[in-house]
């Protein structure tokens, strides 16, 4: 059976996507099977697993208008087998945007992706969701089927009071839609140890949330920054560096968490 996590923020450009490629990559490198879905209209997960998504005949909207399935819409990418990392996609393009405005009369809306990732459970020991910044009915898609919510985040002020929303959000979700979700745990990246904010932060982290934060701090890193515009998640574009290192120590955290062996 498959564990499924949306990693989710509600608050932008906090690298949930960065985490969600290279979480992907680390598990399948540490020998995982793992499905990748982007649900974000924007694509860059699908782009930066190395899949042109311009050139995709089917993408995630098809499987949540249920024209086709996933086992029909799902793509590896070359880049990623050659690099030994290769994890299946479901990928996005623009496209995306248009399913929050036809679903909204749809019969088992907030369900659809849970029912479709139902045929290929016994495939996949992972399924990552890159979910939106937003609480719209794409996340809610991804929230429905999802076992846990993994949450990158910042050590910054802003960040906490983020996560305050989020945190609401998985508490509603929870007690209506879906009773098996809960947050997983809090990840910290683009960290510098070098700022004494961000460490104050990271203590205040621990002493609340306790162990529902990782052990592993992805460091800021400049090879995980440039690693998408060649396409390739930076555990793949450069497996030296500290950030690819630190992707990887925390796929082997998940598994071990999660108990996958």
């Amino acid at each position: 059976m498959a564990q499924i996590f949306c990693v989710a923020n509600q608050k932008g450009g906090v690298g949930k996507t960065t985490t969600t490629v290279n979480l992907a990559a680390g598990l399948a490198k540490v020998g995982q099977r793992v499905l990748m879905i982007d649900l974000d209209p924007q694509g860059n997960a699908t782009t930066g697993s190395g899949v042109d998504k311009r050139q995709l005949a089917l993408t995630v909207y098809d499987v949540l208008l249920e024209s086709a399935s996933i086992k029909e819409v799902r793509v590896q990418s070359e880049k990623l087998i050659a690099g030994k990392c290769s994890y299946d996609i479901l990928g996005a393009n623009r496209e995306l945007a248009g399913a929050e405005v036809e679903m909204v009369d749809l019969e088992r809306r907030e369900k659809r992706l849970k029912l479709a990732l139902a045929e290929v459970d016994d495939e996949y020991d992972f399924v990552l969701i890159d979910c939106p910044p937003s609480l719209s009915m794409l996340t809610l898609n991804g929230l429905c089927c999802a076992h846990g919510v993994i949450v990158p985040m910042q050590c910054e002020y802003f960040a906490l009071e983020g996560l305050t929303d989020l945190v609401n959000t998985v508490k509603q979700v929870h007690a209506n839609l879906n009773k098996d979700l809960a947050i997983i745990g809090l990840l910290r990246v683009m960290f510098d140890p070098r700022i004494t904010l961000q460490q104050q932060v990271s203590e205040q982290l621990k002493n609340y949330y306790g162990d529902k934060v990782f052990n592993t701090v992805i460091p800021r890193n400049v090879r995980l920054a440039e690693a998408p515009s060649y396409g390739l998640p930076g555990v793949v574009f450069d497996p030296s560096s500290k950030g690819a290192q630190a992707f990887v120590a925390f796929a082997q955290e998940m598994v071990a968490r999660i108990g996958k062996v």
